[in-house]
């Protein structure tokens, strides 16, 4: 039974949710799914009912995932090396068929069986589907010389996103679970970095928030210090300092596109606490870091 103290916070916990509650209805929420929440099996329980609970209250959570860890633990059994430039990876014809396998298949089934198992309608997709991801190979700038662009292989650059499809999906009471791989024009596939997807499709969606689940507190100084909100100037100063660098790359510019493109507000989030999701969408805490847009 519960005591009077345990009873009033439970209380307090739900009458501080219903204005979030109400701003949010039939809103769009896109979250990056990575990091220690997809490879815990607590955590993923914990993201899995989460998302099922937000698709409860009437918002339309959409979910893009990311696998680098799966994809890593299956190159290695293969005994290839993963090589990263700049945050990204570089991806030969062997390594994406991999990809498509890790990502398109074993990691995007697993979360939709997971939300499906929490009482949600999830449907697993890849930009393949319905050709809704178009993308052209990305070359990115050589930083030791300017003037040469470097090839990282079968990776590429979102061209467009069509929207209906997931706007479907919601309207319908499903949730989107998707897989940031994109088709080009001559039906190849490329591997998408998945905060570039999610970014992009929090834009075309016109989200009311982008939420990127890291492994992190959030963006902290060389301190290690949580910084809970930047601007583009100060992100700019950090990356120039160093601070920023590696795979927060693509996720900082990520977001702070989302945020000039109008995407209401962009959150870089730890993952690694139990419901993190629901901490910051529905109560006045929040977590991590507020990305503005200036």
């Amino acid at each position: 039974m519960l005591n009077d103290t345990t009873s009033a916070q439970k209380a307090q916990t739900l009458a501080e949710a219903l204005p979030y509650i109400k701003r949010f209805f039939d809103k769009t929420i896109v979250i990056k799914y990575g990091g220690n929440a997809m490879t815990d099996p607590h955590l993923k329980e914990c993201f899995a009912s989460d998302v099922v609970l937000l698709k409860l209250v009437g918002m339309n959570p959409v979910v893009v995932h990311g696998g680098g860890p799966q994809i890593n633990e299956l190159l290695d059994r293969l005994g290839k090396k993963g090589e990263f430039i700049q945050g990204m990876r570089v991806t030969d014809e062997e390594t994406m068929d991999i990809v498509e396998m890790v990502l398109g298949g074993q990691v995007n089934k697993e979360i939709v069986n997971l939300i499906n198992r929490n009482g949600g309608k999830a449907v697993g997709l890849t930009g393949q589907d319905g050709n809704f991801i178009h993308a052209h190979k990305l070359m990115i700038p050589n930083k030791d010389k300017p003037d040469e662009m470097i090839d990282i292989g079968q990776v590429g650059e979102i061209s467009g996103i069509d929207p209906s499809l997931i706007q479907f999906l919601d309207s319908g009471d499903f949730i989107p679970v998707i897989a940031p791989i994109g088709v080009g024009t001559e039906g190849e596939t490329y591997n998408i970095n998945a905060d570039v997807v999610a970014g992009k499709l929090a834009e075309i969606l016109g989200a009311e928030k982008l939420i990127l689940l890291t492994n992190t507190p959030g963006v902290l100084d060389k301190e290690g210090n949580l910084l809970t909100g930047l601007t583009p100037k100060q992100i700019d100063d950090l990356v120039a300092d160093g601070t920023l660098s590696g795979g927060m790359l693509p996720k900082i510019s990520s977001a702070l596109d989302a945020a000039r493109s109008g995407v209401k507000s962009v959150h870089i989030i730890d993952g690694r606490v139990e419901h993190a999701l629901l901490l910051e969408v529905l109560t006045d805490e929040g977590v991590g870091t507020l990305i503005k847009a200036k």
